[in-house]
């Protein structure tokens, strides 16, 4: 009897460790769940506000063709079509090059200008293990003058074409709705128009967006120029529309601005919101892949 209940008990230890062994064997095969760190996106649907630079940035291995189009002011009426007579725009090509850098260049009609920029964010907004609340971009580019020279038979020089701008990027995506960003950006030009206008402009800027359904934004960015910006020019604020459509984000905007670069639109802003002075224009997205996903 006595070696019966030994044996009885010998087999449900031996039972026992093999079912333990059976769980950490299915455990094993379905790894452990560990919180992993995830980085926000779909801040903005474009690297772009309206004008300024967004705290998003494109895919690696994507192009960006951008067409930003601005018509006339609408305060001319009938004479001008309320401003659809008239148009300036700019067009660019944005690569995507690692998760938090990217460069572009573009072209605009207005003084026919070349623009070039890198942006990087060395952090970005991110939950989970080792988040941070916020995403922190820098850009930084460099813009030429093609228009004709103002005096061709003095001596000119190709570095008085030549302006720059730099720019910080702050921005937080609070929900599936709502992005604010902050931009403090600084322009310089190598010529300036007047003897007594300053080579440099320091601006900041306020952007946002606020979903208003599931292809749907209205979208803003407004620059407040601290200091150098020149007798009869205004702070630029644009405000539009963004509709997401598949494989393209179209933006409908109203703006006081003309120029579609920070130098041009902090700059060069001669429109006045309380005058009327503004146009109407649109911004075109489409993305291309140019390198396969890795699987």
């Amino acid at each position: 009897m006595r070696q019966s209940i030994k044996t009885i008990l010998l087999l449900a230890l031996i039972s026992y460790n093999t079912v333990l062994q059976a769980q950490d064997d299915l455990l094993g095969l379905l790894g452990e769940d560990k919180p992993k760190k995830e980085y926000i996106k779909a801040a903005f649907k474009s690297s772009r506000v309206i004008n300024a630079h967004s705290m998003e940035f494109i895919n690696p291995g994507t192009m960006d063709f951008r067409i930003l189009h601005r018509f006339g002011n609408i305060d001319q009426g009938l004479k001008n079509f309320f401003g659809l007579d008239q148009a300036s725009m700019r067009m660019g090509f944005d690569f995507g090059l690692r998760p938090n850098l990217m460069a572009g260049i573009g072209r605009s009609t207005f003084k026919k200008e070349v623009d070039a920029f890198i942006k990087y964010a060395p952090l970005r907004q991110s939950k989970g293990p080792g988040s941070f609340p916020v995403t922190v971009a820098f850009v930084g580019a460099v813009t030429v003058d093609g228009l004709p020279w103002a005096d061709p038979t003095r001596q000119n020089y190709f570095t008085s074409r030549m302006a720059y701008y730099f720019s910080a990027i702050i921005g937080r995506k609070f929900n599936d709705a709502f992005t604010l960003q902050v931009t403090p950006t600084v322009v310089h030009k190598n010529l300036v128009q007047l003897q007594t206008d300053p080579n440099d402009v320091i601006g900041i800027g306020v952007g946002g967006r606020l979903k208003l359904n599931k292809r749907m934004a209205f979208t803003w960015d407004y620059t407040h120029v601290l200091d150098g910006l020149p007798t009869g020019y205004y702070n630029p604020l644009s405000v539009g529309l963004d509709i997401e459509t598949g494989g393209h984000v179209f933006q409908l905007h109203v703006s006081n601005a003309t120029g579609m670069n920070e130098r041009a639109f902090i700059t060069e802003t001669t429109g006045q919101w309380g005058k009327g002075e503004i146009r109407m224009g649109f911004n075109l997205s489409r993305m291309f892949q140019l390198k396969k996903k890795k699987a």
